[in-house]
């Protein structure tokens, strides 16, 4: 049976729910920490965590501002996050799913903050980040983060390669320079960007997208025959773990 772009994501990342839930590198990630940097003292801020994934960037906000909404194409993990701030006493916090290009079930239109997260899965990145525009309020925050690839060609072609063989929902990992250029096109200002670097356990990486073991036997592959280039660049260890690029990016939708 044909599958959609839109079904291939929410079933990637549903089965994999409570793995996210618990995924020390989610939990840990130095962009939890800028984002609580950026709310503090906006008690009045409404965000919208777009993409929320296991929930990290909603635990830690939502007790510093007024109202959070979790957003997510999978249900499962809505379930997920939903259980866990009721856990955590977070009653600020609602869930909705939606499609990443029209928040079908959201009429929401003046959120103080959007948090976009895992855009690497979208299909269309100009139409997602037109419909996190749309309900951010004139004035607001956009803060986007996301894997950064490289500008190399030779680095960038075997992230690529990598990448859909761990989630076969993988659209694209964007340099720098695209990331800013659609945030302008976006009609956002972009305000600054704050690069630093995760290392990812390979057995931990593959493991919670439950990556079937011929793809795991093919990224082992490509990594142990690529160019000492790609190696050096994410810092490749014996047995498959590595470094990737991360940014933070933070933007502001103009006033009129």
């Amino acid at each position: 049976m044909e599958k959609s772009h839109v079904a291939l994501v929410g079933d990637q990342f549903g089965s994999r729910a409570d793995a996210y839930l618990k995924s020390a590198v989610h939990a840990q990630s130095p962009d939890l920490d800028a984002m609580v940097l950026l709310m503090q003292n906006r008690t009045d801020a409404r965000v919208l965590d777009l993409g929320c994934g296991g929930g990290h960037v909603t635990f830690n906000v939502a007790p510093l501002v007024k109202e959070i909404v979790a957003c997510d194409l999978s249900p499962e993990m809505l379930d997920v996050v939903a259980r866990a701030a009721g856990e955590r006493g977070l009653e600020n916090v609602t869930c909705a799913r939606a499609p990443l290009k029209a928040f079908l079930s959201m009429r929401i239109v003046s959120m103080s903050c959007s948090a976009v997260f895992r855009a690497r899965n979208w299909r269309d990145l100009d139409a997602g980040l037109g419909e996190a525009r749309r309900v951010l309020k004139a004035g607001g925050t956009m803060v986007i983060v996301d894997t950064v690839t490289s500008s190399n060609p030779l680095v960038d072609t075997y992230f690529q390669a990598i990448e859909p063989l761990r989630d076969c929902s993988h659209v694209r990992n964007y340099s720098r320079a695209e990331w800013e250029a659609a945030i302008a096109r976006a009609g956002l200002q972009g305000q600054s960007v704050a690069p630093f670097r995760l290392r990812l356990d390979f057995k931990a990486w593959v493991e919670r997208m439950n990556t079937p073991k011929l793809h795991v036997d093919a990224i082992r592959s490509l990594q142990n025959a690529v160019s000492i280039l790609a190696t050096k660049h994410f810092e490749t260890e014996a047995d498959g773990s590595y470094q990737i690029d991360v940014a933070l990016f933070e933007a502001v939708r103009a006033r009129p």
